[in-house]
Order: C-alpha cells, then sequence, then structure tokens
C-alpha cells in the first residue's frame, strides 16, 4: 500500500478497499459504493452521518484500526455526538477525515440503504403449550382473624382453582404483588414459568401475554413477537448482526477473541444490545407511527411528535415488561460469545463446546431488558460447528418423525446440514463461509436497495438482464440510468454461476471461456490485476460510476463455497449407504429465494427430481419459535442435541 493510502473498510455492508488519506469517511464510502445518510450534503447540519470508528487489531483483514487514524475532534460535531457516544469512537463521517487504516461500522440509523433482511414466519403447525401461563385469582382480603400474607393467600387461592401448589416467586414480582392486590381489589392474573414460579402479577383480569423467539445468525438477527395466549405472530423484527464489523465469519470471530484482550467482552455486548434493539423496535411497533409537528415561526425548543393512527386498526401499546419469555438459537461460536462462554477451544479440533444442554437464564442476569423476573430459554447445541440453529431447523421440520429419508440444508455464513428419517438422522457442517452472501466478491453486498437480485444472461449474445432490490422492473425494461445498481447479493450470486456456465461463459472448471469471449465488450483483463473479468452492469447503469464486474477470483471463491455444501451433503449420503434422497429442503434466506433449476445446475447438492425440493425459509427462526410455544419442543430440543 502506498504512503498516501489508507484501508478502509465499513461493516455491516463488507465493502473495503483502499482510499486516497485525507478525505471525509463520506467521500470514502462513495468510492467503495456504501450509501450513509447525509440530508444536508453535508454542510454539517443534519447529524445523519453517525459512524464508529472501530478500535484494535483485526486480524481477518489485517489492520489495526484506531481513533488516532482519523482527523481529530472537530466542535460541530459536538452537537450530535455526546460525551458517551464520543467515548465509544462515534463521529461525523462528513467531519472526520481518512488518516490511517479503520474499521468503520455504519449503524442502522446512518445507513441510507438499509439491508433487507427477510426473516417472515412461516404458518407451521405448532402444538399451544408455551411456559408462560395465566392464572386468574380472586382472593379474600387479609384480617384481624386471618392476616396470612399476600403470597401465601394468592398461593392458597391458585391451589383451590387450579391445582398448582408448591410455587416460588421472584424477588421482583413479589415486590409487584402488594399494589396489584389492592389496586385488582383482591382479584390479580399471575403469571407462572413453568408451572413452578410466579414472575409476574397484575391487577384484575388479563388475557395475554408476549414472548419473543429470537434467531441469532452470524449475519442477521431476526426475533419473532408472539401473543403467548393465542400464539399469534404479533410482527417479526430484524437487523443485521452488529458483531459483522470483527468479521463476516465465525472463525474471524473467535480469532478477534484471542487476539483482542477485551475481545469476548465487546463481542458480547454488541449483540446484547443489538437484542435490546430488537426488543424495542418490537414494542415501538404496537404504538402508532408518529409525525413530527411543524413549528411556527421563529418558535423554538425540541421537536415535537403526534400519533398518527391508522384508521380500524387497534394498537396494543405495549412495554418491555409485558414480554414475558424468550427463545434463543444460535450457531455455536455465536451462543459462547452472546454468553461470555470462552470459544478458543470451539474453534481447535476436538472443538469441544462448553455446554450441549440448553440453558434458562434470567433475562435481566444478561442485560436482556424484558420484565425482570423472565427467563430466557437457550436452545442446546450439538456440537462445536453443529449448533442450536440446527437444533431449531431439527424442531421445526421434524424428520426425526418421517420415514422418507430428508436432506436439510441450512444455507448461511456457515452452512449446517441434517440427513436421514425416524430410524436415524446424521447431521454436519461446512465452510460455505460469507462468499454465497455476498461477502469476499468484489462486488459483493448485502441484501440491500441496489443489489443484484435476480440475473438472466443470453446464451447467444452473452448480454446480461438483472433485477436490483427496490425495483420491480428488470434491467431490459428500464433506462440504464434508472437502474442505479451497487453490487450483487445472495440470491444473484446463485443465478450468476447457474447463468455463467449455461451461457459458456466459464467452462465446468469455472474457468472463463475466452476463445468463446473473444472481441465480446463485457469480457476484459483487468489492467490493474491482469485478471480477466466480466461485466455485469455498466458505469452508467451503477450508483457507484463504476463497472460492476465478476472477477475470476469472485468465481473460485463461489466455486469453493458451493463445493464445500456439495462435498459435505455428498459424504453424508454415502455415510448413511444411499444412492440418492427422497427430498431436500433448503432453509434460511436461500431457501425462500433459491431457483431449483439453477441450484441444480451450479452443483449446490447431490441430484434429485427437482419437484422434491422444498424451501423452507428460516426454519432455525421457526424452531425457536416452536420451543416458544410449545415447551414440549424444549424436550424435543434437548433430545435432538444428543441423539442426531
Amino acid at each position: 500500500m502506498s504512503d498516501d493510502k489508507a484501508m478502509v473498510i465499513f461493516q455491516p455492508s463488507g465493502r473495503r478497499g483502499e482510499v486516497p488519506k485525507g478525505i471525509t469517511i463520506i467521500e470514502a464510502s462513495r468510492l467503495l459504493g456504501v450509501d450513509i445518510e447525509a440530508l444536508c450534503g453535508e454542510k454539517k447540519v443534519c447529524g445523519k452521518c453517525v459512524v464508529r470508528i472501530e478500535d484494535g487489531h483485526f486480524e481477518k483483514y489485517g489492520i489495526q484500526s484506531s481513533m488516532s487514524h482519523v482527523s481529530p475532534w472537530q466542535e460541530e460535531e459536538e452537537k450530535f455526538v455526546n460525551a458517551e457516544r464520543r467515548e465509544k469512537g462515534f463521529r461525523l463521517g462528513c467531519v472526520a477525515t481518512v488518516e490511517d487504516d479503520i474499521l468503520v461500522f455504519v449503524p442502522e440509523e446512518s445507513r441510507a440503504g438499509k439491508q433487507v433482511v427477510s426473516k417472515a414466519a412461516r404458518d407451521i403447525f405448532i402444538e399451544h403449550n408455551p411456559a408462560i401461563k395465566l392464572y386468574y385469582v380472586k382472593v379474600d382480603p387479609p384480617s384481624f382473624a386471618e392476616p396470612t400474607g399476600d403470597f401465601e393467600r394468592v398461593c392458597r387461592g391458585i391451589e383451590r382453582d387450579y391445582g398448582l401448589n408448591n410455587l416460588t416467586i421472584d424477588i421482583f414480582a413479589l415486590r409487584q404483588l402488594p399494589d396489584a392486590l389492592r389496586d385488582g381489589k383482591w382479584e390479580v392474573t399471575v403469571s407462572v414459568w413453568n408451572d413452578k414460579e410466579v414472575i409476574r402479577v397484575r391487577p384484575g383480569k388479563q388475557e395475554h401475554s408476549y414472548g419473543l423467539a429470537i434467531d441469532v445468525g452470524t449475519t442477521t438477527v431476526a426475533a419473532y413477537f408472539c401473543d403467548l395466549t393465542n400464539m399469534d405472530v404479533i410482527d417479526t423484527v430484524s437487523m443485521m448482526n452488529p458483531q459483522c464489523k470483527y468479521g463476516e465469519d465465525v472463525m474471524a470471530r473467535i480469532t478477534y477473541h484471542m487476539t483482542t484482550p477485551d475481545g469476548l467482552q465487546r463481542m458480547s455486548d454488541d449483540i446484547i444490545e443489538g437484542t435490546n434493539e430488537l426488543i424495542d423496535k418490537a414494542i415501538a411497533n404496537t404504538f402508532p407511527p408518529k409525525k413530527k409537528v411543524k413549528k411556527k415561526k421563529g418558535e423554538k425548543g425540541p421537536n415535537e411528535y403526534v400519533e398518527v393512527p391508522e384508521e380500524g386498526k387497534t394498537y396494543l401499546r405495549l412495554t418491555r415488561e409485558d414480554i414475558e419469555d424468550i427463545t434463543i438459537g444460535f450457531n455455536t461460536a455465536m451462543h459462547h460469545i452472546f454468553l461470555s462462554l470462552n470459544p478458543e477451544h470451539v474453534g481447535m479440533a476436538p472443538f469441544p463446546p462448553v455446554i450441549h444442554h440448553s440453558l434458562d437464564i434470567r433475562a435481566r442476569d444478561l442485560g436482556i431488558k424484558i420484565n425482570p423476573s423472565s427467563y430466557m430459554f437457550v436452545l442446546p447445541i450439538e456440537a462445536g460447528f453443529v449448533g442450536a440453529d440446527n437444533v431449531g431447523v431439527l424442531i421445526a421440520e421434524e424428520p426425526y418423525k418421517h420415514e422418507e429419508n430428508q436432506l436439510i440444508i441450512d444455507i448461511g455464513t456457515n452452512g449446517e446440514l441434517v440427513l436421514g428419517n425416524r430410524h436415524k438422522l446424521i447431521s454436519s457442517s461446512c465452510a460455505t463461509g460469507p462468499a454465497l452472501e455476498g461477502a469476499q466478491l468484489a462486488f459483493g453486498m448485502r441484501a440491500a436497495p441496489g443489489a443484484m437480485e435476480r440475473i438472466e444472461i443470453d446464451p447467444e449474445t452473452k448480454e446480461v438482464d438483472y433485477k436490483v432490490i427496490g425495483r420491480d422492473a428488470w434491467r431490459k425494461f428500464s433506462e440504464p440510468k434508472e437502474m442505479k445498481a451497487k453490487g450483487i447479493c445472495g440470491s444473484g450470486i446463485l443465478d450468476l454461476l447457474a447463468e455463467l456456465y449455461s451461457a459458456g461463459i466459464v467452462a465446468k472448471s469455472g474457468v472463463f471461456n475466452k476463445k468463446a469471449l473473444e472481441g465480446h465488450a463485457r469480457f476484459r483483463i483487468n489492467p490493474d490485476n491482469k485478471q480477466p473479468e466480466f461485466v455485469l452492469a455498466w458505469a452508467e447503469e451503477s450508483s457507484i460510476d463504476k463497472d460492476i464486474v465478476v472477477t475470476q477470483k469472485d468465481i473460485r471463491q463461489i466455486q469453493l463455497a458451493k463445493g464445500a455444501l456439495y462435498a459435505g451433503c455428498k459424504l453424508m449420503v454415502k455415510r448413511m449407504g444411499l444412492e440418492k434422497v427422497d427430498k431436500v429442503k433448503i432453509a434460511g434466506a436461500f431457501g425462500t429465494h433459491v431457483d431449483r433449476t439453477k441450484a441444480l445446475v451450479m452443483g449446490l447438492f447431490p441430484d434429485c427430481e427437482i419437484e422434491m425440493i422444498e424451501g423452507v425459509g428460516n426454519a432455525a427462526g421457526d424452531g425457536c419459535r416452536a420451543a416458544l410455544l410449545n415447551v414440549k419442543k424444549r424436550v424435543e430440543a434437548n433430545w435432538c442435541s444428543r441423539n442426531v
């Protein structure tokens, strides 16, 4: 790297590259195709471009990032960045300039092109049997003749009406009890966890309780906000995993812990904070949206907002305290980091986790801001690289209840595999890496507006047609300036490799077919690195004023990822002594968007009748939701973790 340039890495987008020293972070973001809000046109008056400069050595990228690697603090930043956030590394992107290598985290509120994280809840059958049950009880008020304690009085009423005895009560619930009894005129609704412990007492008759099922992936986090009484999914909220800045894959994050003194605590704090942000988002959605009230000319003071309820819509107006149960699943590395368990040994043979079994942990002990007496059920893990997310897939899809041999593939940053039926099940994982999610490619990106999500290539002319997130129309039906392509995301990558092969642009080996492409405008040799590349979108079609290309290196990265997945599947089929599988289920975001034909063309998994390939969406999240709504699924989860 030349002395006049610095490496800048933006997360969670994963975009990176060398930029001239002395330019602002906003300018660097434009050069690298990262959209950061700048509503004031960089006049330093809107405060929308707040970013965080990460501090420490990032082995994954081979850089040392530090606040000292940007320009000194400026007075105009004080209006938008308070002392606490300044201490954490927050700066205004339009003010701070790049002086040396830095890793920049762009908070969600500062992202102009918000990542599209689709983790919709499927309509699956779940038997209703939640851990939290509501008991409405009337009790006699105390008297001189009968001065029994409030809790004993409530317990007596519950045993009388419901046959439930030997209850305990958490200290926070106990503090609620006296006022709730008297406010309710000695009628209360008691929330009981697992028929063992009272975790909440509310005055009068209450008919609803609420919970969250959370699926923490390496790249994305999704939460399903559920009514525990009627099993309705009130809302689905999601976000990019805030740990992405430490590396796209689990080994990068384990390495960060091993090379940074407080690395584990940093990563744990980030995902805890992110979980609380999701909770706040879910709660906020139970209130009417707000709009800003325009001030009269010359009027001063803070902005005011008024609710604008949608006609005919009922709003629950819930609080954090209304969330009384959480189930959560992760891969093994994310599990350990979330719980601040040393993940070092998970990354080294024989890859032993700290614990296999599920955990019931008081949410407050982890810093999760819900009802202070509530528990968080942490799904069990199978092994070092087959985690609770795979257990979630198992209890959602239930292959252990069927005769047919099912191959279930959960494609994400790490790929989990399950094969078998009710007689025998085996599981494994493979290093698909982040390549299939857009990282590690020259113009790879997360699923955000401007990302190519569908690609078609004419086998005769080799011309490219594509569709980007944020536009319904394909390129052939649009003017070039309307497309605003910025890169390529996961679903587009699957299309790309299959289309390149089908159109004869690359051979079976993955090498560009130079003879067939000779003289074609879209094929060229990059003058800087002397590597062949194929143009997917011309600069006039892009929002970054650059040709968007796929390189030979990109194709190799995709090949490595899909080869790992295919090899894992084939080895498992061989291990089970099968000729072929009866059904293939593809889970994860890929399971929703994958083109089955193209998946077979690119050799993503062993041959199977196309009608037997099924996308099952976010099955890991569905498993977390099943465990939230049915305690028997928690028992099944522990059985799966030790018997698959």
